[in-house]
């Protein structure tokens, strides 16, 4: 072998060897990087591991709170179950609000439990010193106080968003225009109904020249004022949300007021609704799925319950939603009377319900406001162990709250089997002996089957058409609706003056 072979070999196996060692101290090296990053590595996964497990528990206790509202739901529907339905959404609620308390992305716990038992303390006592007679007007108000969060959320949402990215800003912008819009509408329209309800605002219709003209201006105003605002962008246009707030005040104001006091349960149902769609649009803002779910199911609910009474009064649902239905006819009826009433006596009524074969009970906000059911369901009680047919005929707007007659009659323990609706009852007034009406009177008003009243085209009651008839009343002053009532002076018919409770326990006593 020559030198320079020799040379080479020997040149190969050192670089063969430097190799080596650079192989070997990069495998050092990367041992003690992975040593280094390990801890890091794997906190990272924990951490991880623990947001996204945390965030599945919440979506499950959503989920889980979710199906305990349409239980609820399903079960308020019927009066067998409308008690456990009320537990049932108390337990969804329960789920749903432990669970929010206990997600990673809620801070300053003390501070929202504060809160809660403030507002909790606050609402049993409020709820405890309302009696059944106030539950329209507290309704009322606890829409308005959901259509306030409503707009306080939009706001605050406005204020600090941190979203950068375009599109998104843009959908976000517009679910606040849209919270706030229907926020104050809801609140402005509730305080509405409060007052007129308990007496506060006038029950009648304002009837402004052009109303319809100035709600559509109004709407056009708002969809110009959500464009500007939207198209602002990153900068923000304060100034389109205030103007847009001040015409929601006005807007939801005029909304109430130019609809009549006898259809206040048609509104509070809608109002009901309207806080429901709020309620969903906060969610959408907040990101928040069971709010979002809540909320729909409250605005859906509202709005098919809304649908159902204006089908049961003859009304257009639509022209619910614009506000001033059902007022474009105006008759002179006024409270004058309209020929020669005949009063009777407790004896007298007492005579004649122990004399008749089949009795049906009309009860209306007069029965609630005197607190009647009770001794109303203790003459039932001794007509049926004597014999004879009692029912009670329920009209849907019956009261100044959907259901009002319903709940009242379940509290007096009235069987659920003899409590029946208007279209299922109107066709037996002609065989029935006697027909107590005890504090009903717009739904019971023959008037509706007249053109020119205002209340024309509304199903009543046709309690009429039966023997007899007494009316219980306090006075010959007309209904809710400002409407005189043809019924009180019809040969059939009879009246029985003073308190409805009162009233009752004579004739009881009489029997």
């Amino acid at each position: 072998m020559s030198q320079e072979s020799i040379e080479a070999a020997q040149n190969a196996i050192n670089a063969a060897q430097a190799a080596v060692d650079a192989a070997t101290q990069a495998a050092q090296l990367a041992q003690i990087t992975v040593a280094e990053q390990a801890p890091v590595t794997v906190n990272v996964v924990q951490e991880v591991a623990v947001a996204t497990s945390g965030k599945s528990i919440l979506e499950a206790a959503y989920i889980a709170a979710a199906v305990l509202f349409v239980l609820a739901l399903a079960a308020l529907s019927k009066q067998e179950t409308a008690q456990r339905g009320i537990y049932v959404g108390i337990l969804g609620m329960v789920v749903a609000v432990v669970a929010t308390l206990f997600s990673s992305d809620v801070t300053n716990v003390g501070y929202i439990i504060a809160a809660m038992l403030a507002g909790g303390a606050f609402g049993v006592r409020w709820a405890n010193k309302i009696g059944m007679t106030e539950m329209p007007e507290m309704v009322a108000i606890l829409n308005s106080f959901g259509g306030l969060a409503a707009v306080l959320i939009g706001y605050n949402s406005y204020i600090e968003h941190g979203i950068t990215e375009p599109v998104m800003l843009s959908i976000h912008l517009t679910l606040i225009f849209l919270g706030v819009f229907i926020g104050i509408v809801t609140f402005v329209g509730s305080l509405i109904a409060w007052g007129k309800l308990n007496g506060r605002v006038k029950s009648s219709a304002l009837m402004l020249p052009h109303r319809h003209k100035m709600n559509l201006v109004a709407l056009l105003a708002t969809i110009y004022l959500m464009f500007s605002f939207v198209g602002a962008g990153f900068e923000g246009n304060t100034t389109a949300l205030v103007l847009m707030s001040l015409i929601a005040i006005v807007f939801g104001a005029h909304l109430v007021l130019s609809i009549g006091g006898a259809d206040m349960p048609v509104v509070v149902s809608m109002l009901n609704s309207y806080s429901g769609w709020a309620g969903a649009a906060t969610g959408l803002i907040l990101g928040n799925d069971l709010l979002i779910v809540t909320g729909a199911l409250v605005g859906s609910s509202g709005a098919i319950l809304s649908y159902v009474m204006c089908k049961a009064m003859n009304r257009s649902f639509i022209s619910v939603i614009a506000g001033g239905f059902g007022n474009d006819v105006i008759a002179p009826t006024g409270d004058e009377e309209q020929g020669v009433h005949v009063e009777t006596s407790a004896a007298e009524v007492a005579e004649m319900l122990m004399g008749s074969k089949r009795v049906i009970i009309t009860p209306g906000y007069g029965m609630a406001v005197a607190q009647a059911q009770y001794p109303v369901f203790a003459i039932t009680k001794k007509l049926r162990d004597a014999g004879v047919d009692v029912r009670f005929g329920i009209h849907p707007v019956a009261g100044r709250l959907p259901g009002h007659m319903n709940v009242l009659l379940a509290e007096a323990k009235v069987p659920y089997d003899i409590v029946l609706e208007m279209d299922e009852i109107n066709a037996d007034f002609n065989d029935t002996d006697t027909v107590l009406v005890i504090g009903a009177n717009d739904t019971v008003n023959p008037a509706a089957k007249e053109e020119n009243s205002p209340i024309s085209g509304m199903p009543v009651l046709e309690v009429w058409n039966a023997k007899n008839v007494v009316v219980f009343k306090r006075s010959m002053a007309t209904g809710y609706a400002g409407v005189q009532n043809p019924l009180f002076f019809k040969e059939n018919t009879t009246m029985l003056f003073g308190d409805a409770k009162e009233s009752v326990e004579e004739i009881f006593k009489a029997m």
